[in-house]
């Protein structure tokens, strides 16, 4: 057996202990999981013959890809993914990998659907709910300007170091999916935020990591995630608020303002230009203003 067949192995006996034992899922559940998690597992293997860790999101959609060539259902598709987004939370969660390659996979039941989008009134409203008599609060709004003027994704801002930051020229340097690099402008208000907080951020040891918790180390992920919740709900906004929904503002309201496609494709980082056409369809109504405004049917 290689070391690669040892390790899947390894990892599989652990993840059903975990999901039989801790988790209590029923006897059908954990074998259903078990099942897919092994046949992605000899999936990878033969066609990449990569371990557990070195699976990518790409993959993963290969993976999917061969479900719907083998005529599988979109409930027996979705199922299958809902089962290896658990062996990877699993795997995450006992720090046997960084990142899940399955958290962005769009689930094929759910279809594709359109991102919530806050309006300007709204993100200024979040903004403002920052306390800027506290070095907590200061921080929070540095990190609410950035992810908003910037469209980061909320791993990409948590990892920003202090090197990244150029203030003469406005950019910030982004590292995203797969290691690539990118350069992204940020706007005045942001840079005044970031030096402010600047001002009043305390690093433990030599951490060079931008924003920091109160114990001076490195936010997380699902730190964001509170902070974005808890500011939205004292602006008394109701949508589902998350690190995404700024995002997703972001490059809709820089469509709506005119920009173009492929320059919004690559202040994302989307590999795909196909990616980021999601965002043109929030701009239904404009483009129905603009048809019946133009097109010389309507005036019939």
């Amino acid at each position: 057996m290689s070391e690669t067949d040892r390790l899947w192995n390894d990892f599989l006996e652990k993840y059903r202990y975990y999901i039989q034992l801790e988790k209590s899922l029923s006897a059908n559940t954990v074998e259903a999981y078990l099942r897919d998690a092994r046949r992605f597992g000899e999936f990878v293997r033969s066609q990449y013959g990569v371990r557990p860790a070195e699976v990518t999101e790409r993959m993963v959609e290969h993976f999917m890809a061969r479900l719907y060539d083998e005529g599988k259902k979109k409930s027996s598709q979705g199922r299958t993914l809902s089962g290896l987004r658990s062996f990877y939370n699993y795997l995450t969660i006992n720090g046997d990998v960084e990142e899940a390659p399955t958290e962005f996979i769009e689930s094929p039941q759910a279809g594709r659907p359109l991102p919530d989008v806050l309006s300007v009134e709204e993100i200024d409203a979040i903004l403002a709910t920052a306390d800027l008599s506290s070095p907590l609060g200061i921080r929070n709004r540095a990190l609410l300007e950035t992810l908003y003027s910037c469209g980061l994704r909320v791993s990409e801002a948590v990892n920003l170091r202090l090197g990244d930051l150029f203030f003469d020229e406005q950019i910030v340097r982004v590292t995203g999916k797969g290691s690539k690099q990118r350069l992204v402008p940020m706007s005045g208000e942001a840079v005044r935020r970031i030096r402010d907080y600047l001002t009043v951020r305390h690093a433990k040891g030599d951490c060079d990591t931008l924003f920091l918790n109160n114990r001076g180390r490195g936010l997380t992920r699902e730190m964001v995630f509170i902070l974005l919740k808890q500011s939205a709900r004292k602006a008394g906004i109701v949508k589902h608020v998350s690190p995404h929904s700024f995002r997703h503002s972001f490059a809709t309201h820089l469509l709506q303002g005119g920009a173009d496609i492929r320059q919004v494709q690559e202040l994302l980082g989307h590999a795909s230009v196909t990616t980021t056409e999601i965002y043109t369809h929030l701009n239904i109504d404009s483009l129905a203003d603009s048809l019946r405004a133009h097109h010389p049917l309507s005036k019939l």
